[in-house]
């Protein structure tokens, strides 16, 4: 594979500004759950209607995945992230201005439309900056994954308890500004890709709403709506398979480091991440704990991840990815134990232990599939390969939320203790994050980069 090598101290640069912008992403997707209630009271609009402020970032995003690719070979990394960043703080800066719920979901269209497009370019441009230094640094730049997650309830509470929901937003365009401006003098300008393919339009109008309408069908339990989205998601296969320049290539999945850590990352967003949805939701709702107190009990967990993550370069030269997968699926499982028991009542120094361990294995997984998925391609492969990958996550973690939200509604349903109810959907959890061993014996012994 050639690339050229960077420095590191301009590598972390780089990666620094990079991990800013996953930050924002990430958090604006998740602060907003916590403050759905102020937001429907100050607006005077009924809960219906403002529970769209979340679902419209996630389509939004969603539907922007697949273009990253194209975008980035077309227009090159730093543009179009730069692009990313500044339509992403635009709308944020006028969320906190909405004067209505209509509004707001209006620029929560705009604000997801950047921060779907901000995540695989972002990781488009380091994996093609940093060569052979990937697997080293890999870790620090995938770490917000886990974090953010756990810090958007907190920080969305503390802004909407002292300051008001609009706050969630404002509080954000500082760090939205800073990441614009440092992205600005420190992203290179990568040199033409080459690659001046024309937009595959009928692909796009395949694609973007299908994979839209497949991630919120199953969010929402809209049956009808996932599977027309699973429908257009299937004629897109159909499509790709008879044009030259598919805007996702799906000839990406006959490269055996891709299509391994393809399915790895699907069946750990379907199992492993999905599960994470189970948390916040038990502690809020079984033990009445308030937004902030629940990020709180989760900290553990994000601190088992940023410890193995910021180890995870030295980790995998030392064990290699398959070896380092392995050990972070059980380390997940061993930690995942103490919830299916939750209708005994375990104690809280175990179920806080229990986090720290998941937390751990949850960060032993993610960059060995980084790493493989990257390093098994050419450099002008990679913008391609980061958008879908992107899209195989978001449809995996789909399936898995809407497959344990199911089993804890039937759950619910069918007894009167709710902790019980949630201890069997962990059990759920627990046997389908197995299946993640199965994509993760065929990863390589050794890194490829």
């Amino acid at each position: 594979m050639t690339t050229a090598v960077r420095p590191d101290a301009a590598l972390w640069r780089l990666g620094g500004v990079l991990i800013m912008g996953a930050v924002l992403s990430i958090l604006d997707a998740t602060i907003v759950t916590v403050g759905i209630d102020a937001i429907a009271d100050d607006l005077g609009s009924p809960l219906t209607t403002v529970q769209w402020v979340a679902s419209a970032y996630l389509l939004a995003a969603s539907a922007a995945i697949p273009l990253s690719g194209w975008l980035t070979d077309r227009f090159g990394g730093r543009a179009v992230w730069l692009t990313a960043v500044a339509i992403f703080t635009a709308g944020t800066l006028l969320c906190g201005f909405a004067w209505s719920a209509p509004s707001l979901v209006a620029f929560r269209v705009l604000h997801g439309l950047g921060g779907g497009l901000m995540q695989p370019v972002g990781q488009a441009v380091f994996a093609q900056a940093a060569g052979p230094a990937l697997g080293r640094m890999i870790g620090v730049i995938t770490l917000p994954a886990t974090v953010a997650p756990v810090l958007g309830p907190m920080l969305g509470g503390a802004l909407v308890a002292d300051l008001g929901w609009r706050w969630m937003f404002f509080g954000i365009v500082p760090l939205g500004v800073a990441t614009f401006l440092f992205a600005r003098r420190l992203l290179p300008a990568p040199p033409p890709s080459g690659v001046h393919d024309p937009l595959d339009v009928r692909g796009i109008a395949l694609l973007s709403p299908g994979l839209a309408a497949l991630v919120y069908g199953l969010a929402e339990g809209v049956v009808v709506v996932w599977v027309a989205g699973a429908v257009l998601l299937l004629t897109y296969g159909v499509h790709a398979a008879r044009v030259p320049s598919p805007v996702l290539d799906l000839g990406l999945f006959r490269t055996r480091g891709f299509a391994v850590a393809s399915a790895s990352t699907f069946l750990l967003g379907a199992s492993l991440y999905s599960s994470m949805l189970l948390l916040p939701l038990y502690y809020q709702q079984v033990e009445q704990a308030s937004a902030l107190r629940a990020g709180l009990l989760l900290a553990p967990q994000a601190l088992g991840s940023a410890a193995v993550m910021l180890a995870s370069g030295p980790l995998l030269a030392r064990f290699g990815p398959r070896r380092m997968l392995l050990a972070g699926i059980a380390l997940s499982l061993v930690g995942t134990i103490a919830f299916t028991q939750l209708g005994s009542a375990p104690g809280g120094v175990l179920l806080s232990l229990s986090l720290l361990v998941r937390g751990a294995g949850l960060g032993a997984a993610t960059a060995p599939g980084m790493t493989t998925l990257y390093g098994s391609l050419e450099r002008s492969r990679i913008p391609r390969a980061a958008s879908a990958f992107n899209v195989v996550n978001r449809i995996g973690g789909a399936l898995g939320t809407a497959l344990l939200a199911a089993i804890l509604h039937s759950e619910l349903t069918a007894t009167a203790a709710p902790a019980a109810a949630f201890g069997t959907t962990f059990a759920w959890a627990l046997a389908l994050s197995a299946l993640t061993f199965i994509p993760a014996l065929f990863f390589p012994s050794r890194s490829t980069r």
